[in-house]
């Protein structure tokens, strides 16, 4: 089984799971057996089988996007689990959502919890999860930059949700993002420095980069 992290409560399964890179976490509470699954790429079966041994309590998903949700179905027959979404973005799921995604709100799983954390500019409804010190960030953060943004309006807004939800975090929290490899909260908040420390056209959108932008 890919367990990416393990201590004597939590362990976090990560999982590639389809042709876009995707990747979906499942967050087990050790001491009880439950779980959730972030987010539901194509190859659910994939992502099913870290699930084995487990009680899977919701499938979370992090945004809109369809390379999130194209699992989503598949994976809610195969544990029967609620599915949720923000509600900004729960149009775009492939099913009705048995609840939303709303700020600060606190999912549990097993003796744990995750803190929903919305973070709009990638989507409407984009929400990451924190569990202790680990960010499940989506499309909002990744290695080098925020996710991509539509129009220099979603940028701004992504940035201020970075910088004044995410960025509070210690700085050794790990980030845990829906493509790629990992970051932490410090390496992150350097890098926007350097970004932040340089003039910018007011047009700028799409895939920005902390070190090039």
């Amino acid at each position: 089984m890919a367990v990416h992290f393990e201590d004597e409560q939590l362990r976090i399964h990560k999982v590639v799971a389809s042709s876009f890179n995707n990747n979906a976490y499942v967050v087990v509470c050790r001491a009880t057996g439950e779980s959730v699954v972030i987010d539901a790429p194509e190859d659910a079966d994939k992502v099913l089988a870290e699930t084995r041994g487990t009680r899977v309590r919701a499938i979370l998903i992090t945004h809109r996007h369809p390379d999130h949700t194209a699992g989503f179905t598949r994976l809610k027959a195969a544990t029967k689990a609620a599915g949720a979404i923000g509600p900004a973005d729960a149009e775009a799921l492939p099913g009705t959502p048995d609840f939303y995604l709303m700020d600060s709100d606190i999912v549990p799983v097993g003796h744990l919890a995750l803190r929903v954390i919305h973070t709009p500019g990638h989507t409407p409804g984009a929400a990451c999860l924190l569990i202790g010190r680990h960010l499940f960030s989506g499309d909002t953060l990744f290695p080098g930059g925020p996710g991509n943004t539509v129009s220099p309006a979603a940028l701004r807004q992504s940035i201020a949700s970075i910088t004044a939800k995410l960025h509070v975090l210690p700085d050794d929290t790990a980030v845990y993002p829906g493509h790629g490899a990992d970051t932490t909260i410090a390496d992150s908040k350097r890098e926007y420095a350097a970004y932040a420390g340089k003039p910018h056209s007011p047009d700028l959108c799409g895939d920005v980069l902390w070190l090039q932008g």
